[in-house]
């Protein structure tokens, strides 16, 4: 198991994901316990990208329920449909909001956010949760971190479920 990340200084975002994801595959490749790996996973994230939040909800009796993050005090539960994660776990699409003001229902756990992604976890046609990333900047995430964050998204749904 790695016990640190190399992260890349003055690089696109693009090349600070692909130098990422196999110290990711490599942290996660021993380690059984879902818990430890949507931690880890969280404090990675939040430390190479300095994104203001990053966190997991999981699916549990039929709504999101927080799970590991990194950032500040966040919303405990999550109704379906709710919000950007409700949303994005609703429609099983990863949704990229540039102003989360803008978004209909949009659920302000921090006034400080101001964009978002939500990148759903499925496997199935069932959803297992969300990867929640907030920004304090205006349209901060586009489809580079689309791509990327479903990749990594996809290594942990193929590892637990």
């Amino acid at each position: 198991m790695a016990e640190s990340i190399s992260l890349l200084s003055d690089a696109s975002r693009e090349a600070q994901y692909r130098s990422l994801l196999p110290q990711l595959s490599s942290l996660l490749e021993d380690e059984t316990d879902l818990i430890a790996n949507l931690a880890n996973v969280s404090a990675v994230l939040k430390e190479a990208f300095g994104f203001f939040w990053v966190g997991f909800y999981l699916m549990k009796d039929g709504e999101l329920v927080l799970g590991p993050f990194q950032g500040p005090l966040a919303c405990t539960r999550i109704a379906l449909g709710r919000g950007v994660c409700g949303a994005a776990a609703v429609q099983r699409e990863t949704l990229v909001v540039p102003d989360v003001e803008l978004f209909p229902g949009h659920i302000a756990c921090s006034s400080l956010s101001r964009s978002e992604i939500v990148v759903p976890m499925v496997k199935n046609d069932q959803i297992l949760g969300v990867l929640d990333v907030d920004s304090e900047h205006l349209a901060h995430f586009d489809h580079v971190d689309a791509d990327w964050l479903a990749e990594i998204v996809a290594i942990l749904v193929k590892k637990h479920w």
